[in-house]
């Protein structure tokens, strides 16, 4: 990276440090690209989280976002943690929880709340539903992947680009798609780990 490259990344990682609203309660991030942290509520990082990656597309325009939107939200970043450019991680109101050595590709976005109601007089008055979501240890999430509210993903799975995570995911599989469909299972984490 060059002198050029270098000051513009570090400035713009610094305006986006100024506009953020929430501290994060418990560790830091290795920032490679600017994130903006919002609202009320608590997260926590873990060791060798990293956000952002150099050579992969959205790092000089785009950035990360996580908001802990209220009081009531959380969320919790295990260790070991990659989530590259332009990710967004929004807790409503109920928590999102990436265990270690998760891998998170671009532009992804992961959510615990449908945000709005569906009923179309209470759309812009309430809050829609929220529930849990659990990304387990070794999951390996690709490109434009949308993680919905009260979603588990299990161990070692893996969520192949463009899918929408709309229910659970089992341990040692591979889910694509919108609808998502799981299309094989990896059984040589069963066979390693037996040995």
């Amino acid at each position: 990276m060059g002198l050029k490259s270098f000051i513009w990344i570090r400035l713009r990682i610094w305006k986006y440090k100024l506009l953020s609203s929430l501290s994060i309660t418990q560790g830091a991030f290795i920032i490679h690209q600017p994130i903006l942290l919002n609202g009320e509520g608590k997260v926590t990082v873990g060791n060798e989280v990293h956000i952002g990656v150099v050579r992969s597309p959205y790092y000089y325009n785009g950035y990360g976002y996580i908001e802990a939107r209220t009081v009531e939200s959380s969320i919790a970043i295990g260790n070991n943690v990659h989530i590259n450019n332009n990710c967004s991680i929004v807790s409503e109101k109920s928590k999102i929880i990436i265990e270690d050595d998760v891998l998170i590709g671009y532009n992804c976005h992961i959510y615990d709340s449908d945000f709005h109601e569906l009923n179309s007089y209470n759309r812009l008055l309430s809050q829609g539903k929220t529930a849990p979501v659990r990304i387990r240890k070794n999951v390996f999430i690709g490109n434009n992947v949308t993680v919905l509210k009260g979603v588990e993903i299990g161990e070692n799975a893996v969520i192949g680009s463009n899918t929408v995570v709309s229910s659970n995911v089992p341990a040692n599989t591979v889910v694509v798609g919108n609808p998502m469909k799981m299309i094989s299972k990896l059984d040589f984490f069963e066979k390693n780990n037996g040995s």
